[in-house]
């Protein structure tokens, strides 16, 4: 533990030489949101960013945002030149449960304060964190334009809530050896994928839950595809 609290301390100190990452709080629906904000290092107020929201995986708390933020959205941010938002559950509540009520309210307040790139961002998520991005893509999907779980699903899967994701981009990646999330995930993805959908469903070789080929360098592949959102993901 002590040799990657170390680790994230270095590639924080690393990370912050380039991007601008800042903490920030609101107060939405009753509830104290505490979020972190990564802005381009030469982050321009009158210009026009591509956007990620990033939901954290375990407690959803501080701590699994820094983690989250430095090993899957840090090493490839500043260069790609995104905004990347993620919060915390509010009062240690989680998304995918009561936390889900700061929005649609906190995705309003960022596009009031930021100029996003056709005022939709990319949502995404680990684990508790992919859950989250999915619940709140259903709940909201005039809001995002791609949607990634790493690993993630959705759950609760009524017919409305399936129905609310069809125009998205939708990946999603689950480590080899993590056969419970990798099954439930293989039969939604086989769900969307005979609806229609553009779903991309990803095995990552000889990982568990937490896939190391998604971090750090690697980390390029998440903006790689959301980019490729942009053009339409493969749709003929």
């Amino acid at each position: 533990m002590k040799l990657l609290t170390r680790l994230v301390l270095i590639l924080v100190a690393a990370s912050s030489l380039q991007a601008k990452v800042f903490d920030k709080t609101a107060e939405i629906a009753g509830m104290t949101l505490h979020y972190k904000i990564a802005l381009p290092k030469d982050y321009d107020p009158a210009k026009t960013y591509p956007a990620v929201l990033a939901f954290p995986p375990g407690s959803q708390d501080m701590n699994m945002v820094l983690s989250t933020l430095v090993q899957n959205w840090l090493p490839e941010q500043d260069k790609r030149g995104y905004i990347v938002v993620i919060p915390a559950a509010p009062n240690g509540r989680p998304f995918a449960g009561d936390g889900a009520k700061v929005f649609p309210e906190f995705i309003e307040q960022l596009l009031h304060e930021y100029r996003i790139r056709d005022n939709k961002f990319h949502v995404a998520g680990m684990s508790n964190g992919g859950r989250s991005a999915f619940h709140i893509a259903a709940l909201y999907p005039q809001y995002f334009e791609s949607l990634t779980g790493f690993p993630g699903y959705l759950p609760d899967a009524t017919p409305e809530r399936v129905a609310a994701l069809a125009k998205m981009c939708i990946f999603m990646h689950v480590g080899e050896l993590d056969s419970d999330w990798r099954e439930q995930m293989r039969q939604q993805a086989s769900m969307f994928r005979a609806k229609g959908y553009a779903v991309r469903f990803t095995v990552e070789k000889n990982e568990g839950h937490v896939m190391r080929t998604l971090m750090g360098p690697a980390s390029s592949r998440l903006f790689t595809q959301i980019e490729e959102a942009g053009k339409g993901c493969g749709r003929p």
